[in-house]
């Protein structure tokens, strides 16, 4: 085995022998730590190197604590599409002992005007069309893509579907370089809904039982919100853009849910048929009380159960309040007047006549400020460090991961650990996000408390295997990541008495959350601790100018609350983005 050992005064230099492929296991006993790896050669771990001259500044402990990124948010929705460039500067809180970043500061450098997502056909989007847009908005902005730091795109309602979302994928991984696409379908759309317009903060911060209804250009997303904590969604075929005419009336765009909807208000559209305005009105009328009946009604009549999308909205307790958000509020609270061609005015202002009457019988909460789309998909990132206990069956197969999702089952470890009502909780959570267990790669975050007694070891074991069957068949990797200091026990547990074949990484000392996503970079020696980079959808809650058009299947912005406050830095340019 031969790899260069460097001294302070040479760190820079790299031999010709470093190519040589080693691993972290021929360093388990101390030896030659202090070392660089050629380019291109065949190693599963890093170095930390520091040297102590030079400026404050350029010194590397400061600069992992001050980091400066530039991010940007691509949002592709059902009938609008934008792109937000964001400045965002963050701190390391060392004096907390903390290893999590916190944003300082934040400035928006440009926000592209919200334009129509374009169509080649009723359902298949126009990715060339769609790629001048985001070229657009870069040119405009003066930014290349090699100029982010960051990014994330969010892509749904029609972006979603399958020719869509695989022809968009392509056009942004040439336009807009290396981001987190996270495709939301209708569950974790409600969900973002209800964190973005505000909805669960009031909650968080009054108590109440809050009902987010997020209206769009396609569809309509529920989210019931207890305590700030989203804890029942759905959605339903109903949308401000289904159906759109032209000056003199003609439908130039009649989607099948939108010609659903007319033929149940007494109206038998086609694509091209002359409509008056008294007869758009009644349709809006007929979706404005389709609207109230969907989430007053606890048993919905049949043709109102036949619009939702999902299984119907999960009630356990009563509502105490609503709040709208997506581009149609924009008509309820009267903060556009605007006409578009579609039905987003007299839908919007059917639905205020309807409240204004009492038609739902819970308190209206007012919308906060810049509950339009204005910077949905923006992310901040977070390097984290993990514990130095660390779990890994095979670092080189399983390291450097990047884009990992995360999910955090919501479940109390404090006592007796119940591994049947874990995995019934972790698949509900699979099914929150719509995601299917063991069709992907998954890091399932896990908040331990109690003392780490072998019994209550051995039931969380017990509990994470109940919990992906499916993954464990397939023989996909374990990916576990633990807040309390538990890996080496844990992994050991699931390798050695549970005879887990699979192979198994569990780190510690991380706290995540859902809509995380996560890189994983390779051990660092000598520490023995693994880079853990953050990527959270984060909503900014700074306004904006009025879109051009104000339809985005969904308008949020985030609140941080009940612990959400994950506001994350990334030192770019170090582990673990250059380790891919």
């Amino acid at each position: 085995m031969e790899f260069t050992t460097v001294s302070s005064s040479d760190s820079a230099k790299i031999d010709a022998a470093t190519d040589a492929p080693h691993a972290v296991a021929d360093h388990a006993y101390g030896q030659d730590l202090n070392h660089l790896h050629k380019p291109g050669a065949s190693y599963d771990h890093e170095h930390d190197h520091f040297d102590d001259d030079g400026p404050l500044e350029e010194n590397p402990l400061w600069i992992a604590d001050h980091v400066s990124l530039i991010s940007v948010g691509i949002d592709i929705g059902s009938s609008g599409t934008q792109v937000i460039f964001s400045r965002v500067n963050l701190r390391r809180m060392g004096e907390d002992m903390s290893s999590r970043y916190f944003v300082t500061s934040r400035e928006t450098l440009f926000e592209s005007p919200v334009a129509l997502t374009p169509y080649q056909s009723e359902t298949r989007i126009d990715e060339s069309a769609l790629g001048d847009i985001i070229d657009g908005a870069y040119h405009a902005s003066g930014l290349k893509p090699e100029d982010i730091d960051t990014g994330a795109v969010i892509l749904t309602g029609e972006a979603l579907r399958r020719e869509n979302a695989e022809a968009i994928s392509a056009i942004l991984a040439e336009k807009g370089g290396d981001f987190v696409c996270a495709t939301a379908g209708h569950h974790m759309e409600a969900m973002l809904a209800a964190y973005g317009s505000g909805a669960a903060g009031v909650s968080s911060d009054t108590g109440r039982r809050v009902l987010n209804i997020d209206i769009g250009g396609g569809t309509t997303k529920l989210g019931v919100i207890e305590n700030g904590r989203v804890v029942s969604t759905a959605a339903f075929h109903v949308g401000g853009r289904l159906m759109v005419v032209d000056a003199a009336g003609r439908l130039t765009r009649l989607d099948p849910a939108g010609q659903h909807l007319a033929h149940m208000a007494g109206f038998h559209w086609h694509l091209g048929d002359t409509v008056t305005r008294g007869d758009l009105a009644c349709v809006a009328e007929w979706m404005a009380g389709a609207v109230i009946r969907a989430v007053r009604d606890r048993a919905p009549a049949p043709e109102i159960a036949g619009l939702f999308l999902t299984d119907a909205l999960a009630t356990t307790g009563p509502i105490d309040s609503v709040m709208f958000s997506g581009g149609v509020a924009e008509y309820v609270y009267g903060r556009e007047d605007r006409d578009f061609g579609d039905m987003g005015r007299l839908f919007g202002t059917a639905i205020r006549r309807h409240l204004d009457s009492g038609a739902l019988p819970w308190t209206l909460l007012p919308a906060r400020a810049c509950i339009r789309a204005t910077a949905l998909g923006a992310s901040e990132y977070s390097i984290q460090l993990s514990g130095n206990t660390i779990s890994i069956s095979n670092p080189g197969a399983l390291l450097p991961r990047r884009n990992l999702q995360v999910l955090a089952p919501p479940f109390d470890f404090a006592g007796d650990i119940d591994p049947a009502a874990f995995a019934a909780a972790a698949a509900a959570h699979f099914t929150a996000f719509d995601l299917v267990e063991g069709a992907q790669d998954v890091a399932i975050a896990l908040r331990w408390r109690g003392l780490p007694e072998y019994g209550r070891v051995a039931a969380l074991a017990q509990a994470v295997i109940a919990a992906i069957p499916n993954t464990i068949a397939a023989g996909r990797p374990i990916y576990l990541i633990l807040d309390g200091d538990l890996a080496q026990t844990l992994g050991a547990v699931l390798r050695e008495d549970f005879r887990l074949g699979n192979d198994i990484l569990v780190i510690d000392g991380v706290v995540l959350w859902d809509f995380d996503y996560v890189d994983l970079g390779r051990i660092r020696l000598p520490s023995g601790t693994v880079p853990v980079t953050v990527k959270s959808l984060v909503f900014g809650q700074d306004g904006g100018a009025k879109p051009d058009a104000p339809y985005h299947d969904h308008d949020h912005h985030h609140h941080h609350d009940h612990g959400h406050t994950h506001d994350h830095g990334h030192t770019h340019g170090h582990a673990p983005h250059d380790e891919g």
